[in-house]
């Protein structure tokens, strides 16, 4: 099989030596062995691990994306962040947490965001009301 790994910025990994892959969504991990049935799937902050032909085993932490298998040989992941490795335990403990942090920061700004629009939306409907009760010296 095929696996290719892409970030927006790279080519993370592009290996056609694959024997085996497992991963994670939001229903729980998951392989995928050749002849697999084509597949979509959203992945989680996670671990993608797979077994190279040799039978070495590598690993990359990937931060959310899509997951894809076509014709039982092509595997396909996107992702907004990777980073490949060949310790399971340094991925899983110190990317991971990486990961976990900067997606907690983004949500919280998001929020912040989020409610700053809403204060200008309603800023802005309080000064075009047709009651004329807008802004001091609106025009009527």
């Amino acid at each position: 099989m095929r696996l290719r790994i892409v970030t927006p910025l790279e080519i993370v990994v592009d290996d056609d030596r694959i024997q085996s892959l497992r991963a994670e969504d939001a229903s729980g991990g998951f392989g995928v062995l050749p002849g697999h049935a084509d597949f979509l799937t959203s992945l989680a902050i996670s671990v993608v691990s797979w077994t190279r032909a040799d039978g070495t085993a590598r690993h990359c932490a990937v931060r959310r994306g899509v997951l894809s298998v076509a014709g039982g040989r092509e595997i396909a992941v996107a992702t907004r962040e990777a980073i490949v490795g060949d310790d399971f335990a340094t991925l899983d403990q110190t990317v991971l947490e990486r990961f976990r942090a900067d997606s907690e920061v983004e949500r919280k700004e998001h929020v912040e965001n989020t409610r700053l629009h809403l204060f200008a939306i309603r800023q802005i409907m309080r000064r075009l009301r047709p009651d004329g009760r807008g802004a001091p010296g609106a025009l009527s």
